[in-house]
């Protein structure tokens, strides 16, 4: 999903923008146990989840994640930019990378318990989960200012070389901090995020050959391949399923 303020859609689907932890988002879902999730996308993101008795995290995804039919209920996370989340969460991306995780395994239970009570207490779940992660990042590191300029510039399509040499770094000196960060290499950050402008473009209307030159494919061909390597799926699938 983009980053940008929607309104809640027909599968009670909503996102904002938090405004205390820049470039997360905050979303919630209403799950109908009715039918199979929605297969998640490789975004370069990682979330913090919660549902009603469970905080848990999504790692980084190298492709299409597919949840199964969830259980009824609601669902609230915190979806935050690339490279941001393993400094509050206190753990490599790369550990977590495909993978979903209770936020137990990865903190003090009792500390994970009292949390979750909390946040299920609340009148507006979604709140709550994003002043926890406040309170936490305040006592954090504070992200890379590195990282971010990482992403500014893979996303604006550069090439893994010409992105090391832009923020003083060699090409493994550049794979070796992605890792941590991202959960995988540049060249996978790269691929992932030209994925999701292409899903943009795509999406807003523009044909597919189109989509393919103005995201930065090869060609058309090259467009397919990467989309139905990421998400296992056609572009034309994906797009009736947004439908």
């Amino acid at each position: 999903m983009a980053a940008g303020e929607r309104g809640e859609d027909a599968a009670g689907y909503a996102e904002r923008p938090s405004p205390v932890l820049p470039g997360a988002v905050v979303w919630t879902k209403a799950a109908d146990p009715s039918g199979g999730g929605s297969a998640v996308l490789p975004d370069g993101c990682m979330d913090l989840l919660w549902t009603e008795g469970r905080l848990f995290v999504a790692g980084p995804d190298t492709r299409a994640y597919a949840p199964g039919a969830p259980a009824p209920g609601r669902y609230v996370g915190l979806r935050f930019a690339p490279g941001t989340a393993p400094a509050l969460l206190g753990v490599p991306a790369h550990e977590l990378r495909d993978r979903r995780v209770d936020l137990a395994d990865l903190w003090s239970g009792a500390e994970v318990r009292r949390l979750t009570a909390r946040v299920d207490a609340a009148a507006d779940p979604a709140a709550a989960l994003e002043l926890l992660a406040h309170e936490r990042a305040g006592r954090a590191p504070a992200p890379d200012p590195l990282l971010a300029r990482v992403v500014a510039r893979l996303n604006a399509g550069h090439g893994v070389a010409e992105t090391a040499a832009a923020v003083g770094l060699g090409a493994r000196q550049l794979h070796r901090r992605a890792l941590p960060a991202f959960g995988y290499g540049p060249k996978t950050l790269a691929r992932v995020l030209r994925l999701q402008r292409a899903l943009a473009l795509a999406r807003g209307g523009l044909g597919q050959a189109g989509t393919a030159a103005v995201a930065g494919f090869a060609d058309q061909a090259h467009l397919a391949r990467d989309v139905k390597e990421l998400t296992g799926m056609p572009l034309g699938v994906l797009l009736r399923l947004d439908g």
